[in-house]
């Protein structure tokens, strides 16, 4: 039996992040992973988190954490802390603010997609998704123009390589062509880190 259960889907980046972490601070052993659908209203997901929203991280006790940023924060805690969120502050907020950019990403090309998969064709809104898209291009731009160092695995690395590759699964990679030091950077992280090939989405 296991410590913890997440409740998560595989094509959600933020499940990815959490994922991703467990594994780099050892704890994946002591997760197990429940497959979830927000759009069941039978599914468990929202009594254990009235947001009825994943990832969601339930302990021994019946606690439930949530969201992503909560979750990885405990697992760096459990796992004896400092591993993944630096604890000196010229490391530690860096880190965050660059959690926070990945995450934004993550956030924008989430709803980019529901625009898609929730609305029909005929209620979708142009400006919305360029809203979005916007966010999206500047946040890249700004990272390739000042990429992560590589050869440390901040909470902010695994987060923006799980935006990176949550663009390159929901929207086929388009931002690869004009971010060549950013494709580099992902790849480096990818080869450094097994955890992220493993937790891809097969299509």
């Amino acid at each position: 039996m296991t410590d913890f259960v997440l409740r998560s889907s595989p094509p959600s980046p933020f499940g990815r992040k959490v994922k991703i972490a467990a594994a780099v601070l050892g704890l994946s052993d002591r997760i197990t992973v429940k497959v979830t659908d927000t759009n069941d209203p039978a599914d468990s997901i929202r009594r254990e988190n009235p947001l009825g929203k994943i990832p969601a991280l339930i302990t021994a006790d019946g606690t439930c954490l949530y969201d992503s940023r909560v979750i990885v924060e405990y697992l760096d805690h459990v796992a004896g802390g400092g591993r993944i969120l630096p604890t000196d502050p010229a490391e530690r907020f860096p880190a965050l603010v660059l959690q926070a950019t990945a995450d934004g990403i993550m956030d924008a090309a989430i709803l980019r997609r529901y625009e898609v998969a929730m609305r029909a064709e005929g209620e979708r809104s142009a400006k919305w998704d360029a809203h979005q898209v916007g966010k999206i291009e500047r946040a890249v731009a700004a990272l390739e123009a000042a990429p992560p160092p590589q050869g440390r695995v901040w909470i902010g690395d695994i987060a923006l390589a799980c935006a990176l590759g949550y663009l390159d699964f929901r929207f086929d990679g388009t931002w690869r062509a004009e971010h060549p030091r950013l494709v580099e950077w992902l790849d480096a992280f990818a080869a450094a880190v097994p955890a992220f090939e493993a937790t891809r989405v097969k299509v």
